[in-house]
């Protein structure tokens, strides 16, 4: 979930950066389907602290090949917030994928583009404009619709899910405030090693037990997740991440095709309508978010 530098190449190829984005949002689609089937074999504590550990395992060796100069930083309180942000936002989503139908779990997490504006007005006292309101309200509204598609009980998984766009909300504003000194693999290596060291001490009480499956689910999840990587820093050396910033709503088309293949579930009306909206509100959100001036915090 990681949004690279500034620095662009001279020429843009859009339809390039648009496939590798794709690509990118697939990957991470694949992988929540892997952590649904995982949790059955593994605490999700674990498996959110082996996905990190596994992209760890290969960024380290690149980030370190000219040694230590490279990763200094004087921003170390903002990694740190990235780091938590972002292990929480993959908890949440992965645990309310437990509790509750996988299409519907990303579709709310992936609401983060809706909070983004309201945590920068309430932390920062940042303006919102009559649009952005509109378009936060619409994705709100498909956000009640989702969570209450025919009346049945309140799943506590949607309120797991829901935490996770919070703080997915805020993971993505601290990688935007990095960017605007420090490289992408600087970026991603302390996002990797201190979310690793903050989870280390809740997982490894937990993982003695788990059977070979498990792992082999771990494994492919964290793959997923360093693919994606992969594939989204790729798509922004092509273009800009105000051009390709809508497209992060091809995850929830994504799972819920592979909701509909795999586990044979279609969305109700109201679940659909409520994707609808949720997916407009967002896009509109993420334009007029991605347009606004890049704030530095030191």
């Amino acid at each position: 979930m990681a949004e690279p530098a500034s620095s662009r190449e001279p020429v843009e190829n859009v339809p390039l950066g648009a496939v590798f984005a794709l690509m990118s949002f697939l990957c991470l689609a694949v992988m929540s389907a892997f952590a649904k089937v995982a949790d059955g074999y593994a605490p999700t504590i674990v498996i959110v602290f082996f996905q990190n550990l596994i992209c760890l395992a290969f960024v380290a060796p690149i980030a370190l090949r000219h040694g230590l100069q490279p990763l200094e930083t004087k921003r170390v309180p903002m990694h740190l917030l990235r780091a938590a942000a972002g292990s929480a936002s993959w908890f949440g989503l992965f645990y309310a994928l437990s509790l509750m139908p996988l299409s519907n779990a990303v579709l709310l997490t992936y609401s983060a583009p809706l909070w983004m504006p309201l945590i920068g007005w309430i932390v920062m006292r940042q303006k919102i404009g009559v649009r952005l309101w509109l378009s936060m309200a619409i994705g709100f509204v498909g956000i009640v619709l989702v969570l209450h598609p025919s009346g049945t009980a309140f799943n506590i998984g949607a309120l797991f899910a829901v935490g996770a766009a919070i703080v997915l909300a805020l993971a993505l504003m601290s990688v935007r405030w990095l960017s605007t000194s420090e490289p992408t693999l600087r970026i991603l290596f302390y996002y990797f090693l201190f979310s690793s060291l903050m989870i280390l001490p809740f997982a490894i009480g937990s993982w003695a037990a788990i059977a070979a499956t498990g792992w082999a689910y771990m494994g492919a999840i964290g793959l997923c997740l360093l693919g994606s990587q992969v594939f989204i820093i790729l798509a922004y050396r092509q273009t800009t991440a105000v051009k390709l910033g809508p497209l992060i709503y091809s995850v929830i088309v994504f799972t819920a095709l592979i909701d509909w293949l795999v586990w044979s579930r279609t969305p109700t009306w109201l679940e659909a309508a409520g994707m609808a909206l949720v997916i407009l509100g967002g896009v509109v959100a993420v334009i007029q978010w991605s347009t606004r001036k890049t704030e530095a915090l030191s």
